[in-house]
């Protein structure tokens, strides 16, 4: 590979490693040294792989190196894991002579381990529990009430043009035991909520009552 690309090669390496901090490892090879012990000759942020510039040849190094190799296709955003268990996503990328021999090789991993435990616990945290929604904060009495009225049709499943008498009179059963009789002029907007006058409404938190 010509010191001119490897010059480019590694001035990218060091601003790819700058840009995204010390969790990102780039790693540039050379794979017209004899040696392979020497085939690196840029490496960024070595510690996340535990790797010095003397590491030697990697899987992909070596899948590169096979006698005829040629056309090798280029691979993006994959994981790779490292041996003490740190999970990397990791990108390759082949420079090639003009006969699409493998000359050199362009490799990014940058560690996920501590978003992937981030993201773990965030997870952890606002996973809704079973058929639980977020209760909104009411800000005034008004907002209240229509919570509970929401709440209500929600109980019985069906919209209140659906709704027979046994499923409103369920629903004022809810409202009651939720407390909102106890609002002020709150009969006057259930009663106009389910569609029935205030001496049915009173009727049916009778008939809830009884059934108790």
């Amino acid at each position: 590979m010509h010191n001119s690309t490897i010059d480019i090669l590694s001035r990218i390496a060091l601003a790819i490693s700058a840009q995204f901090g010390s969790n990102c490892e780039v790693v540039v090879y050379d794979l017209t040294r004899e040696d392979p012990e020497d085939m690196i000759v840029t490496l960024e942020n070595g510690h996340v792989s535990k790797r010095n510039i003397k590491a030697g040849p990697s899987h992909v190094v070596l899948e590169a190196m096979k006698e005829g190799k040629k056309d090798i296709p280029d691979h993006y955003n994959y994981l790779t894991k490292t041996h003490d268990g740190r999970i990397l996503r990791s990108s390759t990328i082949y420079v090639k002579d003009e006969t699409g021999k493998p000359t050199g090789i362009f490799a990014i991993n940058y560690d996920m381990t501590d978003l992937m435990m981030a993201q773990s616990i965030v997870n952890a945290m606002v996973q809704p529990t079973a058929a639980d929604e977020p209760e909104r904060i009411p800000t005034n009495v008004n907002e209240l009430l229509d919570d509970l009225l929401e709440q209500s049709v929600k109980l019985i499943g069906k919209p209140v043009a659906m709704m027979n008498k046994e499923d409103k009179v369920k629903a004022i059963h809810f409202l009651n035991d939720a407390g909102a009789m106890l609002i002020t002029k709150s009969g006057d907007k259930i009663a106009k909520h389910f569609g029935i006058s205030k001496y049915t409404l009173y009727s049916y938190l009778d008939t809830s009552a009884q059934q108790q």
